[in-house]
């Protein structure tokens, strides 16, 4: 079998393990770094369900299958 269609073939396979949704708590540790990168001191992160959510404007993630987001406030 040739190469290419041997590789496109395995990069097809593996394109939805790269799309995976990732748990709530890895993406929050995630999004926590970026925040103290930017020097942010003082803030809240917060994991709801989507249907507490009341400030679209606050949200910062999203995960388990979209059904919770992360909510982001800077504090002080």
């Amino acid at each position: 079998m040739p190469r290419y269609p041997l590789a496109l073939t395995l990069s097809l396979l593996a394109t939805p393990l790269l799309a995976a949704p990732k748990p709530c708590e890895a993406l929050k540790e995630e999004i926590e770094v970026k925040i103290q990168a930017a020097g942010v001191t003082t803030y809240t992160l917060e994991i709801v369900p989507n249907d507490e959510v009341e400030d679209q404007s606050m949200v910062v993630g999203s995960c388990d299958n979209g059904t919770r987001k992360i909510i982001y406030q800077r504090n002080g």
